[in-house]
């Protein structure tokens, strides 16, 4: 038989219990003046009471005290039963009233602070402690019937469920709404426990895997018109685009966001100040410096063609000398952890450039886990934080790098990482001078590196190649000496690579015969 639905309905009683009380005073005065009766628990109750409001404990409304130190007080049918009996079901309504069960018409609940006690570094105990049991039942519970009964799992819907008591009941379609938001709140919420178990059981790659996300924003459209888009945060906090704040600008793109975080993530790698250039998430020029005005004029030397409409990252506060310069050339987004007043002011007269400040910089070696769709299913791998230092280094040829030839090597290769593949990457004096991305082979990265460094020299009135004398990073080994005897034309000195191939003899020998000294990092760096 067709389930009937009732329409709009008014609240008789509602059931408050929320860790979060924001607002939850002044909704339980309104309902009361609407002539609901109010039930409620523990410091809810504590604080609705304390407002003169009146309020029944749970435990009397139920006749079944609060038990094993408060992990038992709801699951009990008096409450359930109130919240799944159907109101159009005769049988269901005669059940309730044998067994003294009132409905009960709207739930508030949101739930025991986990992700937070989780996210303060808390004992084990202490957050098995914080994982609710009765507050999702209760959610699911009143979800299932919404056709009867409204839930609300976050403070911002008081507002709205609000709205529509003071015009005479909830609607059926705010009812689904709210049902569907409250089985998306519970999911997410064991998504977190979930996590958190894996991890404590170091298990990283556990039988279930569950992704949740919270909408930060709706985006007009995704990489093309065609294609809906919206970004959603994990809850994670990791500074980043996650974290920014929009200090200015025009709304934020799907790709826009995209190439942020490539650029942001890529200058939080380097430890001096730093700018990195991204376009369509290739960085496209980094420089560390004295200064951030300096390391700009560096990047930007790289490929001042492609900077033009880019993304911009920093990893200091953002200063006005800096500000100017960035400022001269359009760009789409400048993102930070601050920026000063001044450099601020600057950026203020460009009212199309959106301006992201995020608070703090990622942690490039810190642990994480990236997801990336498929037909039918998804690839889960951890974060690609390895790091390679000059102890870790195998020199492979006759002559060892110099000093100054290692800080490029090491430079080169930490923004290799950052390259689509096959990546190649130029670098001379903590400067890019060439970057090849993204090629189906490596020889032709090369060869675009090189191309790119005489555009870009000719371009500065320069009347040699920025890449004379500058050192080469590959994200993987060469699987034949031509990408790198690419490289020695170029005018590279030094070169750092992974090494694997079985070729390695070769491309050793053709390094010597070129006069290159080459090091083996014994890791590499694809990015798909």
């Amino acid at each position: 038989m067709p389930r009937r639905m009732s329409q709009t309905l008014p609240v008789r009683r509602a059931l408050l219990s929320v860790s979060d009380k924001t607002g939850i005073v002044e909704f339980a005065r309104f309902l009361v003046a609407q002539g609901a009766e109010i039930l409620s628990t523990g410091g809810t109750a504590s604080a609705i009471r304390a407002a003169g409001i009146p309020v029944k404990d749970v435990s009397e409304h139920t006749g079944f005290p609060e038990i094993l130190d408060g992990r038992v007080k709801t699951l009990v049918p008096q409450v359930h039963g109130g919240l799944l009996g159907r109101r159009d079901l005769a049988d269901h309504l005669a059940q309730m009233e044998a067994h003294a069960i009132a409905p009960i018409d709207l739930v508030a609940v949101n739930l025991y602070p986990f992700e937070a006690t989780v996210a303060k570094g808390a004992e084990f105990e202490d957050c098995i402690e914080n994982i609710d049991i009765g507050g999702p039942a209760m959610i699911r519970s009143a979800a299932k019937n919404f056709a009867s009964v409204v839930v609300i799992t976050e403070p911002e819907q008081l507002s709205e469920v609000r709205v529509e008591l003071e015009d005479g009941g909830t609607t059926l379609a705010l009812r689904r709404r709210l049902a569907q938001a409250a089985y998306a709140r519970t999911a997410a919420y064991d998504t977190a426990i979930s996590t958190w178990f894996a991890g404590e059981n170091k298990d990283v790659f556990p039988q279930r895997l569950a992704v949740a996300g919270i909408l930060r924003q709706g985006l007009r459209y995704g990489e093309n018109p065609h294609q809906q888009a919206a970004f959603y945060t994990d809850g994670s906090n990791r500074p980043g685009i996650a974290t920014a704040r929009q200090v200015q600008g025009k709304e934020l793109s799907y790709n826009n966001l995209n190439d942020t975080d490539a650029a942001f993530e890529c200058v939080a790698e380097f430890d001096e100040p730093s700018i990195v250039i991204v376009k369509h998430a290739n960085p496209c020029g980094v420089a560390t410096a004295a200064s951030l005005a300096e390391a700009w004029d560096r990047a930007l030397l790289c490929d001042p063609v492609s900077a033009f409409g880019g993304i911009v990252a920093a990893n200091r506060v953002l200063d006005a000398a800096a500000a100017e310069k960035i400022a001269a050339i359009f760009t789409e987004v400048v993102v930070a952890p601050d920026a000063d007043d001044a450099a601020k002011a600057v950026f203020a007269r460009k009212k199309s450039l959106r301006l992201l400040l995020t608070g703090g910089l990622p942690d490039p070696a810190a642990p994480g886990r990236l997801v990336k769709s498929v037909a039918g299913g998804f690839l889960a791998q951890s974060r690609d934080n390895g790091r390679v230092t000059e102890g870790a280094l195998r020199v492979v040829t006759q002559r060892a790098p110099s000093a100054q030839e290692m800080r490029d090597l090491l430079f080169a290769f930490r923004v290799c990482k950052h390259v689509k593949s096959n990546a190649i990457v130029y670098a001379k004096d903590l400067a890019t001078v060439g970057i090849g991305a993204g090629q189906m082979n490596r020889v032709e990265s090369s060869r675009i590196a090189a191309w790119k460094s005489e555009a870009a020299a000719k371009a500065a009135g320069l009347d040699q190649p920025l890449a004379l004398g500058s050192v080469v990073a590959s994200d993987a080994f060469f699987p034949f000496a031509d990408g790198l005897e690419t490289a020695a034309a170029a005018g590279a000195t030094a070169v750092i690579q992974p090494g694997g191939s079985m070729r390695d003899a070769e491309v050793i020998a053709a390094a010597d015969k070129a006069g290159l000294a080459m090091v083996f990092t014994g890791m590499r760096h694809f990015r798909h």
